[in-house]
């Protein structure tokens, strides 16, 4: 159906509206009003044709009749027959055929990246369209039936209004806001009637044309029943896409109403992104690409300035920032103080160049001032303690699908993991020491820390159920902290928090939920400077899980940092606790290349997956296996898992934590840094097309999507693992080659560093395998019904 030729990022709209249009501008101007027109003159002919042709009919035949005989009329409509010319040219069918044709650029212009438009979804869209197109231009009988009216005016009805928002939203700088209302509700509302009337006009074309013997001898007679089939498969193809289809547009409706009414943000406050432009009307922009790009060419200037002026000079940087990462990390490989020089150099960066906004705007600093001088406000401190009893006798306990497991059922299934390739043997070894050291499982006298304490992926739960001591930082939310607090009763543990009045003034449970929490944002040097006087002499384990959209998570993960960076310089035996994910760049030991080269030779040979190779080309499915690196220490393996759809943001954010990880072990902090599974956790789910691929992911060996429950037992697992084990990695005292090596050990990693392809390439593929498996049922109907027909018309039966 119409084709979702999306525009520009919003970060480019802006520079844009403020630097004017450039070429690529100037052309997708040019490509959008063009085919605008040409859908607008597919109207104006065909729909006084079509009332012309009713008129004519209404006093001899009933209304419906004379509605299916106008129908008729609609594909052979011109000038003359529209009544506002004498000329039979351009005909109503030479134009759709040019105009829909057209739209095969639109899937050149996602491949190219001039729009963020996904290429699979794309081809799909534009695809059947023409092969729709093709099959009324060649079939008589399908170009003189009531559907063909109905698909010419459906697509339309639909791409008028598309392609003159596109051409606004270009122009305005802002497709959100920017467009005129009209428009942008006929852009997001059409669908619910031109979608379903669409698609019944297509399916009409297919059926008819499966009967049409011209279009059946297209081949030659002897080739009929190729043509038929061919024919047959796109209402088959339609019966389970269909839908998805429609709802995947409400949900777009959705999101773009919830944008176009939102309100305006508040005015900067606490760590914010730095000015990078400044509009000709006072408004300031902070558009976090320039900041990003000096933030890493930075880091590996440290080593390599001309590796640092590539970066600067990235004209691509929303799908180019991807190998700039990838030199980093190479160049972190060479040599154990480069990885820390370049650690160093990218933190102090982001501290010189994000900007610290007093609360009532009168002051702005770099982030690095901010945090180098005590708050003068101070926080209250609360306290909950829990209800429960402590459990006797305390054990590790994972929720697997649908149960708890423990023990020796445990370990088996570790076990299964491991000899899989879905985790590696050093994460098993954790889980399992954890098994057998139940006394690791005490926690009544250790103190967690937990930045983003809400987080789904955070071990907040775990915590509680082994009765620990949580202080808990999220935001000032009261309905968070009713959560938080009431779980934190239905159990032994108990949680200390910051309030913004005594504790004992509150008359009751509203007013302690609405006086607790804090912002990270606004109040990271209140929370450092009360966290440094906290329990005192007491070992704090620091979690940073508190995770945010787009430009967001790289001032919480700043934000975090600065607590992280200054609890460890001032409290002893401070330890440090993340969770890395698995669509990044890792070191990884050796055993974990070969078994991905393994897996590739298997897979490389697949029917499926050299369909999908010889279809879609160098984009899907990606080898996962890279040469090794060599540096002080030998060669070095790494994975490349980085997802480009997550943003460059994303990657930041997780590399600084990175950054922080290496150089506090370095200084002699215990840093519990492991790779978790992808996980299906709402935030992640609520993309549709994320929820699709996790579906089919599974087939590529040895992926496996784990949820919440699972992810987060045997994440906290092998955390307390590196906190008592003093054979982990994590302990400061043993060695490794190089510092990025933390990462390489007790990695849950779910599949991502033993799949044959890089999980970026997989995505498409795993999509199209959710929904081959959806429309089974449908396709055996189908099918059936289908060779039931051919036996019919063929004489068999």
């Amino acid at each position: 159906e119409p084709s979702s030729h999306n525009l520009v990022t919003m970060a480019a709209a802006k520079q844009q509206q403020s630097k004017g249009l450039g070429l690529k501008d100037l052309y997708l101007i040019t490509y959008n009003a063009l085919c605008c027109l040409g859908w607008a003159y597919v109207l104006a002919l065909g729909i006084p044709t079509f009332i012309a042709s009713v008129t004519s009919s209404i006093g001899t035949s009933s209304l419906v009749e004379s509605l299916k005989i106008a129908g008729r009329s609609v594909y052979a409509a011109t000038p003359y027959t529209a009544g506002w010319s004498n000329e039979a040219t351009p005909s109503l069918a030479t134009v759709l055929m040019y105009v829909q044709s057209a739209a095969v650029l639109e899937i050149v212009h996602a491949a190219l990246g001039l729009v963020r438009s996904p290429v699979f979804v794309t081809t799909m869209q534009v695809g059947s369209r023409i092969v729709a197109l093709h099959m009324l231009s060649t079939c008589p009988s399908a170009q003189t039936q009531w559907g063909a009216a109905l698909m010419i005016f459906s697509w339309a009805l639909v791409e008028v209004p598309r392609y003159l928002f596109y051409v606004a939203a270009i122009v305005t700088g802002d497709a959100t806001k920017g467009t005129p209302y009209p428009l942008f509700w006929l852009r997001y509302s059409l669908f619910a009637v031109l979608y379903p009337t669409g698609i019944s006009g297509e399916l009409s074309v297919f059926l008819t044309s499966a009967k049409c013997d011209t279009f059946l001898s297209t081949l030659g007679e002897s080739n009929k029943s190729i043509m038929y089939w061919y024919a047959m498969a796109f209402p088959i193809i339609y019966a389970p896409g269909a839908l998805p289809m429609i709802f995947n547009m409400v949900a777009n409706r959705k999101s773009a109403m919830k944008k176009r009414f939102a309100r305006p943000p508040p005015p900067p406050r606490g760590l914010v992104w730095p000015v990078t432009e400044t509009k000709a009307n006072g408004e300031e922009v902070r558009s976090s690409t320039p900041v990003a790009k000096e933030i890493l060419a930075a880091a590996i200037g440290a080593v390599n300035p001309e590796l640092a002026e590539k970066v600067r000079n990235e004209k691509k940087w929303r799908f180019g920032y991807q190998k700039h990462l990838v030199n980093m990390v190479e160049a972190q490989c060479k040599s154990p103080e480069d990885a820390l020089k370049i650690a160093n150099a990218g933190l102090n960066k982001a501290y010189m160049t994000f900007q610290f906004v007093s609360s009532d705007g009168s002051k702005t600093t770099t982030f690095a001032e901010a945090m180098s001088s005590k708050s003068s406000d101070k926080f209250h401190t609360g306290f909950i303690k829990g209800e429960l009893a402590p459990q006797k006798e305390k054990k590790l306990e994972v929720g697997y699908k649908g149960k708890q497991i423990s023990g020796d059922e445990l370990k088996a299934q570790v076990k299964e993991w491991v000899d899989y390739g879905t985790i590696e043997p050093s994460a098993g070894e954790a889980i399992c020491s954890c098994v057998d050291n139940p006394g690791w499982i005490d926690l009544s006298d250790r103190y967690f820390v937990l930045l983003g304490a809400g987080s789904a992926m955070g071990p907040f739960e775990v915590l509680m159920q082994l009765g620990a001591n949580v202080i808990g930082i999220d935001l000032d939310r009261p309905f968070i902290w009713q959560r938080l607090i009431n779980r934190v009763k239905n159990s032994s543990g108990s949680i200390t928090f910051p309030m913004s009045k005594e504790q004992s003034k509150c008359a009751d449970e509203k007013e302690l939920f609405a006086a607790s929490g804090c912002n990270l944002f606004t109040q990271a040097p209140m929370i450092r400077d009360w966290l440094v006087d906290l329990y005192p002499g007491k070992s704090f384990t620091v979690g940073s899980y508190a995770y945010l959209n787009g430009a967001l998570h790289v001032q919480v993960s700043l934000a975090m940092d600065a607590i992280c960076r200054d609890l460890c310089d001032k409290r002893k035996n401070t330890s440090l606790a993340y969770l890395c994910t698995p669509t990044d760049l890792h070191l990884i030991p050796k055993e974990a290349h070969d078994a991905a080269e393994a897996n590739y030779k298997e897979f490389s040979k697949k029917p499926f997956c050299m369909f999908m190779k010889l279809f879609f080309g160098k984009k899907t499915l990606r080898k996962n296996v890279k040469k090794p690196v060599s540096g002080v220490g030998g060669d070095f393996y790494y994975v490349n898992g980085i997802s480009v759809a997550q943003g460059p943001n994303y990657a930041l954010a997780k590399r600084m934590q990175h950054w922080r990880a290496v150089i506090a072990r370095s200084k002699g902090c215990i840093v519990s840094s492991n790779i978790a599974p992808s996980t299906s956790t709402v935030s992640v789910t609520q993309n549709r097309t994320f929820a699709w691929a996790y579906e089919g992911m599974p087939y590529f060996k040895p992926y496996e999507i784990f949820a919440p429950e699972t992810s987060n037992s045997v994440m906290s697992a092998i955390l307390f693992n590196d906190l008592n084990n003093h054979k982990s990695i994590a302990n400061p005292d043993v060695g490794i080659a190089n510092p990025n090596q933390l990462f390489s050990f007790g990695a849950f990693h779910g599949g991502t560093w033993r799949c044959a392809y890089e999980i970026d390439s997989i995505g498409e593929a795993s999509v199209l395998l959710y929904f081959s498996r959806v429309a089974k049922p449908y396709a055996i109907a189908f099918g059936g019904l289908g060779l039931a027909a051919g036996a019919k018309w063929f004489g068999i039966v």
